[in-house]
């Protein structure tokens, strides 16, 4: 099973090696998609957990007794069709092919169930036509 989530480090936790210890203690794996970690300062991380139910459970309420706030993430690519110019640059970045021309018409598919929120198109997009909404 997977699980997207967000986590919030306090200042006092963000030393630790938690991913490590997804891995090692629960068997659960971490894929993280987005973070914002610094010495001293709240932390954020998005991550992709992976593995058994219970295993993300427990792993869940053990990063919950570390004081670490996880929250399931529900964000979502979203397109500004006036402002997209269907250049395709955003296309060859996307992992997952959730953004393609169209073949025929060489406008801009999002295939929102193939999409991952990786956010790598957001950056790419020169007119700034991809956001994400929280």
């Amino acid at each position: 099973m997977k699980k997207r989530v967000t986590l919030t480090f306090p200042k006092r936790a963000v030393q630790m090696p938690v991913t490590y210890r997804l891995a090692k203690d629960f068997n659960v794996a971490a894929n993280i998609i987005r973070a914002q970690v610094a010495p001293n300062q709240i932390g954020k991380l998005v991550v992709e957990l992976s593995g058994d139910i219970d295993q993300l459970d427990a792993a869940i309420e053990w990063m919950r007794s570390l004081h670490i706030h996880v929250s399931q993430s529900v964000a979502e690519i979203v397109i500004d069709r006036d402002s997209c110019v269907d250049c395709g640059l955003c296309t060859g970045v996307c992992p997952t092919e959730a953004l393609t021309l169209d073949p025929q018409t060489y406008r801009l598919t999002f295939t929102r169930s193939r999409c991952i929120v990786c956010e790598q198109c957001i950056p790419t997009c020169p007119v700034a036509a991809i956001s994400i909404n929280l």
